[in-house]
């Protein structure tokens, strides 16, 4: 019997970022259905805000000691787990507002393009060569990957906005709370250190 997985994931999140090819994975072993679903972090909102310069000056905070703490752990983390992998994490200058990015990936999955857009976003948005705040660069992505992109922007300004509402509201009636995310069988597992977990639960 086939499984479903609903994967949560944020353009912004490194952990999202480095779970990825593992939950592409879960198809390629366990012919698992992937559910792909944006969950927009509110990363202020517990380890504060924070803006550098090219050279990796801090030129403006709103966060305390404990909170750089965790930041710097988290990237020291993630980079070590990313070099095993062969991928690049830069850190991001400033917290980025994922929300256009996440509509486009909701357009993409409409147009047949979700796994090239999906990782072109990623991969660019990690080297710091992409704006995911930006309408015209996240269209000029889904052109770029095959999609039709006509009616992207009043897709951005109406519907894709809405719906990502929908699925955060759902994701949070779930327990969700962060990225990466997997429930499965109506269990939650947060984290990619819990994706062996997920793998026990699609093998029995």
């Amino acid at each position: 019997m086939t499984k479903t997985v609903i994967a949560y994931t944020d353009y912004k999140s490194p952990y999202a970022f480095l779970a990825k090819n593992a939950t592409y994975g879960l198809f390629d072993d366990f012919r698992a259905e992937i559910e792909w679903r944006p969950y927009t972090l509110d990363i202020p909102s517990y380890l504060g805000n924070a803006e550098v310069d090219e050279s990796g000056n801090v030129i403006a905070e709103e966060r305390n000691a404990h909170q750089w703490r965790r930041v710097k752990y988290s990237y020291m983390d993630c980079r070590r787990r990313a070099e095993r992998m062969g991928l690049t994490i830069r850190g991001p200058r400033h917290i980025f507002n994922s929300t256009v990015a996440h509509v486009g990936m909701l357009y993409a999955q409409r147009k047949r393009v979700f796994m090239d857009y999906h990782n072109a976003v990623f991969e660019r948005f990690w080297k710091r060569e992409l704006d995911i705040e930006d309408p015209q660069v996240i269209a000029n992505v889904l052109k770029e990957v095959g999609a039709e992109i006509t009616s992207f922007e009043a897709f951005l300004d109406g519907q894709g906005v809405a719906e990502l509402e929908h699925i955060m509201e759902d994701a949070h009636d779930q327990g969700v709370f962060g990225v990466p995310s997997f429930i499965v069988d109506g269990q939650l597992y947060w984290g990619v250190e819990n994706l062996p977990l997920v793998r026990e639960h699609l093998a029995v």
